[in-house]
């Protein structure tokens, strides 16, 4: 089990080393840093002055390889629109983004479970039948209209809920259910296949023979097994939430790292999206590694075992 960890942690650090690399090329090469600093009317002159400055005159693998080196102490520069560290920047607003991500995710798991248990018990029935439809609209739904149609009802027809921003925990009811809703789908979908084959198992059958209650089958002995690969696909969906959190937070305002990368695109802050893009792939790799490390954990065959 430890080489198998330690084998996933290598790679894992060679693709973030990867992907680090590539969004490095591409965002200078989209676009002239030094101008981003001296702004659009600016003399070539002092675009000059700034390209010798700020190093941007050298070569791209050395400019890279410095980056690199800084950032993983921690320094990722300063952002050219705010005027302060991009690591303060980014402190300030990740824990909103992960808080987001947490409650997305649990929202999630707490819809998808229950539904696909029953739609896996009553199979063909009105429960499956609805929990199919409810997995349809929510793949068919993008994140931003669903959250426009959120705010539509309960902020400004019903004033349930605040439209926007993070201050209180109502702010963060309808970010929720936008961004676990999406989830929900696929978790739902594997909790019934997953049920259903062990359902249709000869232990299951077993139980029942023996005369054990039904609610101790399902959740004793068929859930315990079924949910092995929903909670992997959950760490997995975690990281895509946390890097999918830009839409949502722009949707509702909220000032987290996600509209922060919009704030940043929008402004050309070349180091704050270079830190951004790398935190957010980091957040996917991780969740990534976690996922392996637990199917190898459940599954002695993943590991060569």
């Amino acid at each position: 089990m430890t080489k198998f960890i330690l084998g996933r942690i290598g790679m894992a650090i060679l693709v973030a080393v990867t992907v680090s690399a590539v969004t490095f090329l591409m965002l200078n090469l989209a676009g002239d840093p030094a101008i981003a600093i001296a702004g659009e009317t600016a003399s070539a002159e002092t675009i000059a002055q700034i390209r010798v400055q700020y190093g941007f005159d050298q070569p791209l693998i050395l400019q890279y390889l410095k980056w690199l080196g800084s950032a993983a102490s921690g320094d990722f520069g300063y952002s050219y629109y705010f005027k302060v560290p991009v690591f303060d920047l980014i402190s300030q607003r990740i824990g909103v983004t992960m808080l987001l991500g947490v409650l997305g995710i649990s929202f999630a798991l707490i819809l998808s479970i229950p539904l696909g248990v029953l739609a896996a018990v009553k199979p063909n029935s009105i429960f499956d039948r609805l929990s199919l439809f409810l997995a349809v609209v929510g793949q068919a739904i993008p994140s931003f209209w669903g959250g426009l149609l959120l705010i539509v009802l309960f902020s400004i027809k019903l004033r349930w809920l605040p439209a926007s921003g993070s201050g209180s925990w109502n702010n963060f009811v309808m970010p929720t259910i936008v961004l676990g809703y999406y989830a929900t789908p696929a978790l739902m979908r594997l909790t019934r296949a997953g049920m259903l084959e062990v359902l249709s198992s000869d232990y299951i059958r077993t139980a029942r023979a023996k005369g054990l209650r039904t609610s101790k089958i399902l959740f004793k002995h068929a859930l315990r097994n079924a949910i092995i690969p929903v909670v992997s696909l959950a760490a997995v969906q975690m990281g895509f939430m946390l890097g999918g959190s830009i839409v949502v937070e722009s949707v509702f305002a909220l000032q987290g790292a996600g509209l922060l990368a919009w704030q940043s695109i929008a402004r050309n802050d070349l180091p704050t999206m270079q830190a951004l893009i790398l935190l957010f792939s980091m957040f996917y790799i991780f969740f990534t590694l976690v996922a392996d490390v637990l199917n190898a954990w459940l599954d002695p065959r993943l590991r060569g075992k």
